[in-house]
């Protein structure tokens, strides 16, 4: 592979579907602009709302939200992670909370249903249970090794705070690790940014992950600062706040300086 820009968006979604695919394509185009050839989207980009609301309408965003990814990869030539979005189960009361890594000829290399799911009471007030509305993935999430743009391997939000999905991901060769995530105001103040690092250093990898930011719906609000960090942990861009695009470079000379200044995946013991 070869040194490449790489865009992690950062999107305010809310509980409308066409919406949320016009600022996301807004965003691509940005991105795309810039000289992006990989491209983050947040997860929830295309819906944020209340579960049931969801649930309701889940085939519907899990088929327009397809579609979209796929025509988007295509017409901005770029290489689209659509970083988790409902997708039908075989339980009519929940669905998978699904990421697609698509190529720029719009066919689909990667699929993800997020493992770890979301239930928690969060220390300022908010009580979150993913599970009431989706189902856990069964699978280790994959790795797919591009020429051009690496190996890449998938997870989802809450999976960030699992460290063996990310040692999983490196013993299948991943050098990008993407995190998409719509991580909450409150616990994102505290472990977002140390998170991150903590996932490339250890694994001597970059790290892309797209956020969500704002206030979206009711009382549900998300902390932002999208990031690309580097393999020595250096956060390289940072979308702070507002909606936007972080925009990196990903180079191969750099996981490679990396792992032999600090050769820990060599040393691991169990």
């Amino acid at each position: 592979m070869n040194s490449y820009l790489a865009a992690a968006i950062q999107m305010t979604s809310v509980p409308d579907l066409s919406s949320n695919l016009a600022q996301a394509e807004e965003l691509i185009d940005v991105a795309a602009r810039k000289g992006a050839l990989l491209v983050g989207l947040p997860e929830n980009f295309s819906f944020m709302g209340e579960e049931k609301d969801k649930l309701a309408q889940a085939e519907v965003i899990g088929k327009e939200t397809q579609i979209f990814l796929k025509k988007m990869a295509q017409r901005y030539q770029v290489s689209i992670i659509g970083g988790g979005f409902p997708v039908p189960s075989d339980d009519v009361d929940k669905v998978f909370n699904t990421a697609s890594l698509i190529d720029s000829n719009g066919e689909e290399l990667l699929s993800y249903r997020k493992v770890h799911l979301f239930d928690v009471n969060v220390p300022d007030g908010n009580t979150y249970r993913e599970s009431t509305t989706v189902m856990a993935g069964k699978e280790l999430p994959p790795v797919y090794s591009s020429k051009q743009l690496g190996n890449i391997g998938l997870s989802v939000c809450y999976d960030v705070r699992f460290p063996e999905v990310y040692r999983h991901l490196s013993k299948e060769g991943a050098d990008v690790m993407f995190v998409p995530a719509a991580f909450t105001a409150f616990t994102g103040k505290y472990h977002w940014k140390v998170l991150l690092q903590a996932r490339a250093i250890e694994n001597t990898c970059y790290i892309i992950a797209p956020a969500q930011t704002g206030i979206h719906y009711n009382r549900r609000q998300t902390h932002g600062h999208a990031m690309i960090v580097d393999p020595w942990g250096v956060i390289l861009a940072d979308a702070g706040e507002q909606p936007g695009v972080a925009i990196a470079e990903i180079n191969p000379a750099r996981i490679e300086q990396v792992r032999r200044q600090m050769p820990s995946l060599e040393h691991r013991v169990f």
